[in-house]
């Protein structure tokens, strides 16, 4: 009679290496997800200033489109 393999969830067929442990893919997707929630991160330390949707629309208090404000001084009439 044949001996158990020393680890019983090692898989071995012919012509292929053993297989244990997480799969490639599995890992990759983690990686991904984890540089995608470093970057989300980074953006909102670093960008700082106003966040949501009236950021980027000329509905604030400021005057003119987009936030813009002419300068003060001197400018063309």
């Amino acid at each position: 009679m044949a001996d158990p393999p020393p680890y019983p969830d090692t898989v071995v067929e012919p012509d292929r290496e053993p297989t244990t442990g997480t799969p490639r893919w599995v890992k990759v997707f983690g990686v991904v997800a984890l540089v995608v929630v470093l970057m989300v991160v980074v953006m909102l330390v670093a960008g700082g200033g106003q966040h949501g949707p009236g950021r980027h629309s000329g509905s604030d208090e400021s005057g003119g489109a987009g936030g813009h404000k002419p300068p003060v001084g001197r400018h063309a009439p």
